[in-house]
């Protein structure tokens, strides 16, 4: 299964270990399912680590490449403006460009629309238990 982390899946498997986005991150790394990922979601991710974790560079390095490493990056053509905030844009737009299966998220306006042109979009309790 093709998939979507929003950056609210990632911050916590990378910050807090042994917790649900670590185990999200797992599935991953087991081959489970794909990750698929674009530069506007990585962007987005290392400035919050820097910003809000003081991740310095070197550190958010190493969180690029494993990242880049682990995932099917893609590059979104079309700019999408289907909910307010436009970071959860970017989050649609990976996955259309992905062809994904399944966004995984904890934000409830996206969680509100429960699919997107046949992307579910799920918590990360349901897709943990999925």
């Amino acid at each position: 299964m093709k998939v979507v982390f929003d950056t609210n899946i990632f911050v916590p498997a990378l910050v807090f270990p042994g917790g649900r986005g670590e185990a999200a991150l797992q599935r991953i790394l087991e081959e489970q399912d794909e990750l698929v990922f674009s530069k506007p979601i990585i962007d987005e991710l290392l400035g919050i680590l820097g910003r809000k974790f003081s991740r310095d560079a070197e550190q958010l390095s190493h969180v690029a490449v494993f990242l880049s490493e682990l995932s099917l990056t893609v590059k979104p053509r079309r700019r999408l403006h289907v909910v307010k905030d436009e970071p959860d844009n970017r989050i649609l737009e990976c996955a259309m460009a992905g062809h994904a299966d399944v966004i995984v998220t904890g934000d409830r306006a996206l969680l509100a629309l429960h699919e997107y042109r046949g992307v579910r979009i799920i918590s990360l309790r349901d897709y943990l238990n999925s």
